[in-house]
């Protein structure tokens, strides 16, 4: 299995990350809908959904939106909030879904650029691409590495849950790792790896162009602020299926 399968699927993933903000998550859906503006009732795809929090807001909007994602341990977590417009399904980001079918898909959280080879990067894109209808929309919000770096401390120890993560972050093949270990509730360590490429603006633009999308807007943060190559927090962008 692939690192994101068996990390993302782990429950310890929950516990180190249960301090993420939902207001923060509901503010940017919001924001986000009400600069893009969709018609009533479109249908939209949640690429990478985790746990559904995202595709829930959407669909609490009144939109038809699906969720997909790797892990099949997440999806039944979502599985629990399906209703006549919200369904989730297990589905690799790399292979076709729905093709030609959505009217905006949405890639939230940096779930993306997790891959060992660039090829599986472009598969994605091309995956992304292939299941809107022509005209679609796609919004990514990645990281911005360069801030990222900036900022990046190397080790550090986090109290979650009763267990003390150990983490030490390091850029290695144009790729930021983060290495986590601990010991478990019973007393077994355990170690796991995130991994995300340090994709720049250009690479999102050459690589969906490549897939058929043409790059229309950028933004730096969550409340839509402008994009600053070196200061954002973030880097969200807009593509349209040509």
């Amino acid at each position: 299995m692939d690192w994101f399968e068996n990390w993302f699927g782990s429950p310890f993933y929950k516990i180190l990350y249960q301090n993420r903000d939902e207001c923060e998550a509901h503010d940017f859906t919001v924001e986000l809908i009400n600069h893009i503006k969709p018609a009533a009732g479109s249908s939209m795809l949640d690429i990478a959904c985790g746990e559904g929090r995202f595709a829930i807001h959407l669909a609490e909007m009144g939109y038809d939106v699906t969720g997909i994602d790797i892990s099949p341990s997440s999806i039944e977590h979502a599985k629990a909030h399906e209703a006549d417009n919200l369904h989730f399904y297990v589905q690799d980001m790399r292979f076709p879904f729905y093709i030609n079918y959505f009217d905006f898909a949405f890639n939230f959280f940096t779930s993306f650029g997790y891959f060992k080879y660039d090829r599986d990067n472009r598969m994605a894109a091309r995956a992304f691409a292939g299941a809107l209808k022509k005209g679609g929309i796609l919004v990514i919000d990645y990281l911005n590495y360069r801030k990222v770096l900036k900022g990046m401390v190397t080790e550090a120890n986090i109290e979650r849950g009763g267990i003390n993560f150990h983490i030490k972050k390091r850029i290695e093949n144009k790729h930021i790792l983060k290495d986590i270990e601990f010991v478990d509730q019973e007393g077994f360590p355990r170690q796991y790896t995130e991994k995300v490429a340090t994709f720049s603006l250009e690479d999102f633009r050459l690589m969906f162009a490549d897939a058929g999308m043409t790059m229309l807007e950028t933004f730096g943060d969550y409340k839509l602020g402008p994009y600053d190559a070196e200061e954002s927090t973030r880097m969200i962008m807009i593509f349209k299926k040509d």
